[in-house]
This record gives structure tokens, sequence and C-alpha cells, in this order.
């Protein structure tokens, strides 16, 4: 049975997607602790009312899944004082770049080209099996540290769902949460007010047609079946979670625990 999602939900004005991962049950029946693990969309764009509250979580680390071309097109994070932060990309640059230019400007027929017949959702599935399969030691580096000592921590990325989904949902294979739950958390940045949003060039007429967002769509919606592409990677790559920890992120049992020990109730 899947589990409500508990979460935190500031108003906050120039930050989407963010909310605490606290409350998701695991396996053994303990909770991910509240105020340890939090996943936002960017913050290049945060404001003071938004930095100061950010600033009250106390936060160790912060982790930037971006790569060069989404900072390029964002900004770099705020600075948040005492803040430590870490950037790691999960994608390459020449693939943001490639990306971004599509989003903001591919005209109907590129759009068609490029993303029509379910092409949208091949691409979507095709980054989460690549990111998982080739990011190991970007998801290592993530787990050690909030093994050692960078908790509380904030994961995000662009718009907090496919990149910080991933390393979110790693994490919490890790912690041993309920399957169901890390689905029903991943699909909590599907919501209206959590989607990131798309800016178009309104160089053509048409920039916001409804053929042209349903092309889009995909792109930004979250979908079951992207997290679903993930752990069918970790099973045919590794054959199982605990195999895909120890041999892949080099995560070993004594890790595990010691984050529960930081993650848990």
């Amino acid at each position: 049975m899947t589990q409500q999602v508990p979460s935190t939900e500031p108003e906050l004005t120039g930050v989407r997607n963010f909310r605490d991962v606290g409350g998701l049950p695991t396996v053994d029946g303990r909770r991910v602790a509240h105020g340890r693990l939090f996943r936002s969309g960017h913050l290049a764009h945060a404001t003071d009312e938004d930095a100061a509250f950010l600033s009250s979580l106390e936060l160790h680390t912060i982790f930037d899944f971006r790569n060069a071309a989404d900072q390029k097109l964002e900004g770099p994070d705020i600075d948040l004082p005492g803040v430590r932060n870490v950037n790691l990309p999960l994608t390459d640059p020449a693939d943001g770049a490639e990306f971004w230019t599509m989003v903001r400007d591919g005209d109907l027929d590129q759009l068609r080209d490029l993303l029509a017949d379910g092409k949208a959702e091949g691409r979507m599935i095709g980054s989460y099996r690549t990111i998982i399969r080739h990011r190991t030691a970007e998801h290592s580096q993530v787990l050690h540290a909030l093994a050692q000592d960078s908790v509380p921590a904030l994961m995000h990325c662009a718009a907090g769902k496919d990149r910080a989904g991933l390393s979110v949902a790693v994490t919490l294979l890790a912690l041993g949460v309920e399957r169901d739950a890390i689905v029903a958390d991943y699909l909590e940045s599907g919501a209206v007010h959590r989607r990131y949003k798309v800016h178009r060039s309104e160089k053509s007429a048409g920039a916001y047609s409804p053929e042209v967002m349903e092309l889009l769509n995909p792109l930004f919606d979250a979908r079951a079946e992207y997290l679903q592409a993930a752990f069918e990677t970790i099973e045919q790559s590794w054959g199982g979670v605990d195999a895909y920890l120890e041999q892949g992120l080099k995560v070993t049992p004594r890790i595990r625990e010691r984050l529960r020990e930081r993650l848990l109730d």
C-alpha cells in the first residue's frame, strides 16, 4: 500500500519543488527523519525571504547536480553562510546545451521530429538509464558524504525532478525505504505548483501552442515509468539493489548503517 508522503510546504517565491523527504517509511518499520534530507529545484532565483528560510534549516551541504549549461541558463546558486556547496554534474554540458536550445528555440517541425511518436519519453527513459549506469562515482560520493558529515543536506538540479530525483531515490534505496514510497515521493514533482516553468523564445508564432506544449510535456513530467527504468537498470546491470550499492557505489553494509543512523528516526 502506497504511503501518504508528508512534506514541508513553505511559501518559497524563487525556488520550486522544495520539500522535506522526512516521513517516508522503510521496509523494517522506521521512517526517514524530518529535517535531514531536502530536495528542490535550483536556488539561483531564491529571494531574500527564501534564503532566510533555507538558512533556518541549518544545512551542512547543498548538492547541485546541474551541469555548466544549466548554470549558464539559470545562474549559480545563492550563497548561504556556513553551507558547503558541492557541484556534481550528472549530465554532460553538451547534452544540457542541446536540450535547452531545443526547449527554448525549437520550432514546431523540429520538436515534432525530435519528440513526437514516443521519442520524448524514450529520451527521458534513456537519460535515467544512463545516469544510473554511468554516474556511479557521483552517487557514491553523495552517499559517502551523507554517511560522514553532510547532514542536513539539500539535493537539487534545475527542476528538482530528474537528476535530483534519481539521487534522492538512490539515497532512499540505501536507507531501505519502501519502493512504493520512493515512487510516490518522486511523483510529487509532477504537481502543477512544483513543475519547472518552461521558457520559450517568442521569435516564432505559437511558441506556447497546445501542440508545442504537448510535445514538451514528457520532458517535464514526473512519470513512474521513468523511475522504473532506473530500477530496471539496477537489476539488469548489477542483479539487485544490494549489489548495486556494494559493487557499483562502493557502499558497504557499514556505510549503509551509518546512513541509517544519520537519516532515519
